[in-house]
């Protein structure tokens, strides 16, 4: 799972600086704000994004409405072959919304 989770921040990476905020039980990515976290397990990564739109996928697990321009979007990491060019453009609308962009 290690190695997964070194994936999925490398993906965060090359869309511009990131913070990585570790927490008792997860770990959550900002810019200006939160906008993505993960939660490792034994066996998979479950996390969530924050875009700027609902979005139903069966990838997603659950999608929460916390405001108009904000909604969180459950998923769960298995494999690197989840970090596929879907999700990478996911990975880059929730890094906008940690920058703010989608409020101007």
């Amino acid at each position: 799972m290690r190695a997964l989770f070194d994936a999925f921040v490398h993906e965060l990476e090359t869309l511009g600086p990131v913070q990585v905020l570790p927490e008792k039980t997860r770990i959550a990515f900002q810019t200006r704000m939160s906008f993505a976290q993960i939660t490792p397990r034994h066996r998979w990564l479950d996390g969530h994004l924050v875009l700027p739109r609902r979005l139903d996928s069966p990838r997603f697990r659950r999608v929460d409405s916390v405001s108009a321009r904000n909604h969180v979007h459950f998923f769960r990491l298995t494999s690197a072959d989840d970090l596929d060019s879907e999700f990478r453009e996911w990975l880059a609308e929730a890094y906008a919304v940690g920058n703010q962009a989608h409020l101007a």
